[in-house]
């Protein structure tokens, strides 16, 4: 894929891997929202999810010590899992306009709010609590109806865990992969089972097994270097400006 799209795409994917090593979630939000600028989601999709299963592998495996189990086990599968069929359902029937249209506003919506939650929270002040049971429970399964339809219903996920998790940013790293882990394996076995997976789609694949070791190694050496509140700001800010920028070419019928 020695093309202009091609060469845009394994940067994106740079990015994307380097941003989920280095904080736990984030590389199918950026690579969904950026490549598809490039290419369709349909296209995009069956090839860089399993690179991602291949990254949640490494660090679920490297930093297993460090996965809190129960957690995901009890209260993260089950109404994730039970959701994601509809978000499935829901790639397969919508056209992709649509689905551009609503991920764009997602993203919108998801970074503002983070940033304003990091804006208003004092670098002295505690961990918020957990979410209730009801509270939770809900945006889990919202998270599983999003990672069925874009592969990336991670916000929610990482936003109930945050609260789980407080500032353990090893835990909270080491448990995200678990749960991207499975989630991304189903979901490849989804794409498997409706034809979505063949010759083209795992020649992408491979293309993308470069970039997915750059990003890997540099989001490792982040990991341990750069304070995880100035990386997340950058990261949400580079995801508003995308997921506006997708909302107003699709409304515009770019």
């Amino acid at each position: 894929m020695l093309t202009a799209t091609g060469l845009g795409l394994a940067g994106i994917v740079a990015l994307a891997f380097t941003i989920e090593a280095a904080l736990g979630f984030g590389a199918t939000v950026v690579t969904v929202a950026l490549g598809s600028m490039l290419l369709p989601l349909d296209t995009i999709l069956p090839a860089f999810v399993p690179c991602n299963v291949l990254l949640s592998g490494y660090l679920a495996t490297r930093y297993r010590t460090a996965v809190d189990l129960r957690l995901v086990a009890r209260r993260v599968f089950p109404p994730v899992l039970l959701a994601m069929p509809l978000g499935m359902l829901a790639f397969a029937r919508l056209d992709e306009r649509t689905l551009k249209i609503a991920f764009g506003a997602f993203v919108v919506l998801l970074a503002a709010a983070e940033l304003l939650g990091d804006r208003g929270a004092a670098p002295s002040r505690e961990a918020r609590p957990p979410l209730g049971r009801l509270a939770a429970l809900a945006m889990l399964a919202t998270g599983g109806v999003v990672h069925g339809a874009f592969g990336t219903g991670g916000p929610m996920v990482v936003y109930v865990l945050g609260r789980e998790l407080g500032s353990d940013k090893a835990r909270f790293r080491a448990t995200l992969s678990v749960i991207w882990l499975v989630l991304n394996v189903v979901l490849v076995g989804s794409y498997a089972l409706g034809g979505h997976l063949d010759a083209a789609t795992l020649t992408t694949t491979a293309w993308l097994a470069l970039p997915l070791l750059g990003g890997m190694l540099a989001g490792e050496w982040i990991h341990t270097r750069i304070p995880a509140a100035s990386f997340r700001v950058a990261v949400f800010l580079l995801l508003g400006l995308v997921g506006a920028v997708l909302v107003v070419r699709n409304l515009a019928g770019a």
